[in-house]
């Protein structure tokens, strides 16, 4: 091995980008791996595919200097590397709640035949305690290296919107290994991390698959709890936000993903939590998560209940009203829609005979190819120009700043519901809004 390993990234998808771009700003050589020539190709020429704050400028850097490259060959990576990345995706399967690992399977089948020498495979896609294992066997098996190449497991915590801080200076950092060797490799591709003070927690390979799962079922739970606690403030007619924040205060509890809303979305926190429950079962701990079905059922009933609130704000039926969607992606700081509850709302009310047209800052573009039967318009203004109703499904900073009567000059009638709880009810009523949320009240003591 080189005095710094180098290495490749088996996937480019949004995590294996963002690896491979921050790994080669750090100054390591980096070789990106994809089976798509397409995508290599445009990769190469610094096209970034995806949505990502300061990800182009990355890219666009390790290519000029040389440390970052991209190919489709599975026989240059294995040449070329020290350590290997999995980055490739786990999505959920289409014949049940568990994780397909189709993807994952078929990148290390590709690869270990072509390792002759000592290297580290290290996964950081998230998959079901007991993969690593098996895929250990599988390298063993088939690669000229035989148990040289050692399986790791490296789970990923990033958080779309802020991927590339998350990869250089994560709050923590989790590697499953079998040797001291491996170890002491991780230790040296992570070192900037660890001189910085992160922490690094050395665990067996079970561990470190379930560490991703376990924290995003956590983070599922705490969103579906207060949006289920918003739907007792309705009938209450209490205030969830303010409760919200009293429960925040406590340091048992804390705020952090306390917030109210229309649910959680995107490629990780939904299958995870899925995949979670489906791995306890066959493992004969199901009924131990159990109540993760409750969570995912609350988190998908916060749609019906945009779109219930849809409707009576609209009289009693949509058809044939003009409805604005402002934001179509998942969450702020993206363009994924991947199970986006805001688009998801805005193809519901398209079925029940709606007019809808959606704007968000940047997801418009993937919104259409996924839902091309909405309109979509270019800004605020035009997605509220003559709505009957008009809905903030995606918390984008901006929608913070709309002007009541800016918006209220150009809608049909001023009917808003905030979906994502960015406005202020009362400046909003004074206004001459109609304004509604899950959870607060039609009228409050503020509001008088």
């Amino acid at each position: 091995m080189t005095d710094r390993p180098r290495l490749t990234v088996l996937g480019t998808g949004y995590l294996g980008i963002t690896h491979a771009a921050c790994m080669a700003s750090e100054g390591f050589e980096v070789l990106g791996v994809d089976v798509d020539a397409e995508k290599v190709a445009k990769l190469n020429a610094g096209e970034v595919p995806i949505y990502e704050p300061g990800l182009e400028e990355l890219l666009a850097d390790g290519l000029r200097s040389g440390r970052l490259q991209f190919t489709t060959s599975y026989e240059r990576a294995a040449e070329f590397g020290d350590v290997h990345f999995v980055c490739v995706g786990t999505p959920q399967r289409r014949d049940g709640q568990g994780a397909d690992l189709s993807q994952v399977n078929a990148c290390v089948n590709a690869l270990a035949p072509q390792l002759t020498r000592p290297c580290l495979i290290v996964g950081k896609s998230t998959v079901p305690a007991g993969t690593a294992v098996a895929l250990a066997a599988r390298v063993a098996e088939i690669a000229p290296a035989g148990d040289a190449a050692q399986v790791c497991w490296n789970p990923e915590f990033l958080r779309e919107g802020h991927g590339v801080q998350d990869t250089l200076s994560p709050d923590r950092l989790v590697i499953g290994v079998r040797s001291a060797r491996a170890e002491a490799v991780l230790r040296e591709v992570y070192a900037p991390q660890l001189a910085a003070g992160i922490p690094m927690f050395v665990t067996d390979l079970a561990t470190a698959e379930l560490a991703k799962v376990a924290a995003n079922a956590f983070l599922a739970t705490k969103i579906s709890f207060i949006n289920a606690v918003a739907e007792v403030c309705d009938k209450a007619n209490a205030n969830v936000t303010v409760l919200a924040g009293i429960l925040g205060a406590d340091p048992r509890i804390g705020g952090a993903f306390l917030q109210p809303g229309l649910g959680f979305g995107g490629g990780c926190l939904p299958k995870d939590v899925r995949a979670f429950l489906a791995r306890a079962g066959e493992l004969g701990a199901g009924d131990a998560l159990a109540f993760l079905r409750d969570v995912d059922a609350i988190n998908l009933g916060r749609r019906t209940g945009m779109v219930n609130l849809a409707v009576e704000a609209a009289g009693g039926s949509i058809a044939g009203k003009s409805v604005g969607v402002l934001g179509a992606a998942f969450k702020p700081g993206s363009d994924d829609v991947r199970d986006s509850p805001a688009l998801d709302v805005a193809q519901i009310l398209h079925g029940m005979g709606a007019e809808v047209t959606v704007y968000d800052p940047a997801a418009t573009e993937n919104a259409r190819k996924v839902a091309p039967e909405l309109k979509y318009a270019e800004t605020a203004i035009g997605a509220a120009t003559g709505a009957d109703v008009l809905l903030l499904l995606t918390d984008w900073p901006e929608f913070a700043q709309l002007d009541p009567a800016e918006l209220g000059a150009v809608t049909a009638a001023k009917t808003i519901i905030d979906g994502r709880y960015m406005l202020d009810p009362a400046a909003w009523r004074a206004a001459g809004w109609h304004y509604r949320a899950s959870g607060i009240p039609a009228a409050s003591t503020a509001d008088v």
